[in-house]
């Protein structure tokens, strides 16, 4: 349509009250939020696509998305007048004017996730929307040791949910680091696509090889091997935080 212009908004959100980033049928979404609130702001009917389809209760620092308008504001007057109307969950960093033919999924990109791990005896009522508390004892050493097998590229279907419909899940992850700050374990890893539960799943086979339950080596072989095996369960989504996603050239 003539006229039309593509606007990319950079969000960060608390997913804790929503049942993620896509629209569902039973509860609101970060979508649906989002989309209403420019609709009402615009008086125009918009599709919002998202660069990253966040889980229930899973947070974003620097979550995409984009929609088309006929407004000719400029770009960042969308930051203060969404702003103003979202709830205080959902915040615009950023808006700019992108090209018609711009689509965040559709990319070269390099997504970085967040998963933080409280460790300690007994919780902190300040942490539980943001972090997993775990109070056993984890042997950190261990599991970086098993999170440089995940560097790479692989086939990570043993890393996923049995219902991720992709044409392959083969993916590149360029770093994984584990860093313990006081009680706060934080995971910190980086690649170019991951599947669905991808980083929940990881984590919760790190954490079994924190607890002494697997090793490295069984990290090594679920990479390995086109035979169903999960070395741990899916990890709450409390912990997961969608940092930042890179366009590249």
């Amino acid at each position: 349509m003539e006229g039309l212009r593509r606007i990319k908004l950079i969000l960060a959100y608390d997913g804790t009250n929503y049942c993620g980033w896509q629209v569902q049928p039973n509860g609101m979404s970060i979508q649906e939020m989002l989309q209403k609130h420019i609709e009402e702001l615009t008086g125009e009917k918009i599709m919002l696509t998202g660069a990253s389809r966040t889980d229930s209760g899973v947070h974003a620092l620097g979550q995409v998305a984009v929609f088309d308008t006929t407004k000719i504001w400029p770009a960042e007057r969308f930051v203060p007048a969404l702003n103003q109307r979202l709830p205080k969950d959902i915040v615009i960093q950023s808006a700019e004017e992108v090209p018609m033919d711009f689509h965040p999924r559709y990319q070269n990109t390099l997504k970085t996730y967040e998963y933080r791990i409280l460790n300690r005896r007994v919780p902190l009522p300040n942490e539980r929307l943001n972090s997993y508390f775990v109070p056993q004892n984890l042997d950190l050493e261990a599991m970086q040791k098993a999170g440089r097998e995940i560097i790479g590229t692989h086939d990570f279907h043993n890393f996923c949910s049995l219902k991720t419909n992709v044409q392959s899940t083969v993916r590149t992850i360029t770093d994984l680091t584990l860093t313990k700050e006081g009680d706060m374990i934080c995971l910190r890893i980086r690649g170019d696509g991951f599947l669905y539960n991808m980083v929940r799943i990881i984590v919760g086979s790190l954490l079994k090889v924190g607890f002494h339950k697997k090793t490295a080596e069984d990290i090594r072989r679920s990479l390995e091997t086109e035979e169903r095996y999960v070395v741990g369960p899916t990890a709450p989504p409390q912990g997961l935080t969608l940092v930042n996603i890179e366009y590249l050239e």
